[in-house]
């Protein structure tokens, strides 16, 4: 099949593709809402490192870690994507990061309940967040290939609502299994809870859930051809980023949209990424919703979050991926202002999964914004800038989270800060015109 022929949108993806595209992101969940969220970071922070010595916090630590995670994942990813296009092994590197990053899961086990073990943890972590990004890149790039430019916008919803989902059930799977109920049994399992056990062997858990879901895509979905010519020396490294430069040069002078909307989406990205980070501490310090009810709460924000992606997948077929995002981010600042109002556990469970039902839709139309201005041939490497620029200003979120916080006294006030930063990516995006699809627009102008 022909660089091209797979974009036309005469050509009907296969269903058990698309599905077994999104499996990867159900599957996915078991790192995302499992490992770097709900559970094992709040177990390497509250349990593992909560009688660290020394004067810096175990919490500290951590967000140091996970920034030098995102420098390490600004640099590489888009010379990787870049690399994977050229050789034409976007489903090889899929295969390697994402059981890279199972394994550094499953080593987790080995992290006990002593502060003496916090640094393997924290490493662990922090390796597994770098090897994990990384996989979004290729996954990203092959949304291309899982669909056509009419239904580009409801496959990334369907893969966004299936890591949602995916959440959902896991989440529900380790309350139950795992962590529900008082004592040194939890579980209907009845793990013991000494050294940590039972978080230990979630983590295992997880590992083996996403190893599971990852495979359908690497066998259902096919390679796409190399865009490097038959005979043509693959980039090494360097000269990646020699080449990389090039092209960024080339891309603001040519197409200054798309560079801004790698900033615009870098900003409010950070942001939503800031409402599920800080989620949590609000919730229990704030609004006064107990530690055990946040994981319940969690599954009921992944439940509303997919129900919007969805939703807003079918929309952005019809109306473009601009307008759901615009909205969606509208939508959350007035909730946002409304939670800096309200108190209580009620009116954080409602205005709290309101703010969840929006943040779906502006992901799952980022996604498709991105893959509508891609040049074809270049999806690698184009989701390769997306995921460094998001990383790029990753510190904006938390920074302004804990100065608003500090300069109020307040935690309540961090919630400005997550404002601010939605606002500024939905001024710069405002700024930007509505895409065309580059891959309809090169099988058009081909047939004519």
């Amino acid at each position: 099949m022909s660089a091209t022929a797979d974009l036309a949108p005469s050509v009907a993806v296969p269903r058990r593709q698309v599905f077994a595209w999104g499996l990867w992101d159900w599957g996915g969940s078991a790192f995302h809402a499992v490992i770097l969220t709900f559970v094992f970071s709040v177990y390497l922070t509250d349990a593992v490192g909560d009688d660290l010595p020394g004067g810096i916090s175990a919490s500290s630590w951590l967000g140091w870690v996970l920034g030098l995670s995102g420098l390490i994942i600004a640099l590489v990813a888009p010379v990787s994507g870049r690399q994977n296009d050229a050789n034409g092994r976007r489903k090889k590197s899929l295969a390697l990061l994402t059981f890279g990053t199972v394994a550094l899961m499953a080593l987790m086990f080995l992290v006990q309940d002593d502060y003496h073990y916090l640094w393997l943890g924290l490493v662990l972590l922090g390796a597994a967040s770098v090897v994990a990004e990384l996989a979004q890149v290729p996954y990203n790039a092959m949304l291309r290939q899982v669909s056509t430019p009419e239904t580009v916008g409801r496959v990334s919803g369907f893969g966004w609502a299936m890591g949602y989902l995916g959440g959902v059930v896991l989440l529900l799977l380790v309350y139950t299994g795992f962590v529900a109920g008082d004592g040194d049994n939890r579980g209907f399992l009845s793990i013991t809870t000494d050294g940590g056990l039972n978080i230990r062997l979630i983590a295992l858990f997880a590992a083996l859930w996403f190893a599971v879901f990852a495979l359908p895509v690497l066998f259902a979905v096919p390679e796409r051809a190399p865009t490097a010519a038959v005979g043509e020396p693959k980039p090494g490294l360097l000269a990646s980023y020699k080449i990389l430069w090039g092209d960024l040069k080339s891309l603001w002078l040519e197409d200054r949209a798309t560079v801004w909307f790698l900033g615009a989406s870098a900003l409010f990205r950070d942001g939503l990424a800031g409402v599920f980070t800080f989620g949590a501490v609000l919730a229990v310090g704030v609004y006064g919703i107990s530690a055990a009810d946040v994981l319940l709460f969690g599954v009921a924000a992944n439940v509303v979050a997919a129900a919007g992606a969805l939703i807003a997948g079918r929309l952005d077929d019809k109306v473009g991926p601009k307008a759901v995002i615009v909205f969606s981010l509208f939508a959350m600042i007035g909730v946002g202002i409304a939670l800096l109002i309200v108190s209580g556990p009620a009116m954080f469970w409602l205005f709290g999964l309101l703010l969840c039902l929006f943040v779906g839709p502006a992901q799952a139309s980022s996604r498709a914004f991105m893959s509508r201005i891609t040049p074809p041939g270049r999806e690698g490497e184009m989701f390769g800038l997306y995921a460094t620029t998001g990383r790029a200003v990753s510190f904006l979120a938390p920074t302004l989270f804990g100065f608003f916080a500090w300069w109020f006294g307040a935690d309540r006030a961090g919630i400005v800060g997550l404002l601010v930063v939605l606002a500024l990516g939905l001024a710069a995006l405002l700024a930007i015109q509505a895409p065309r699809d580059r891959a309809f627009d090169k099988v058009s102008s081909q047939a004519g």
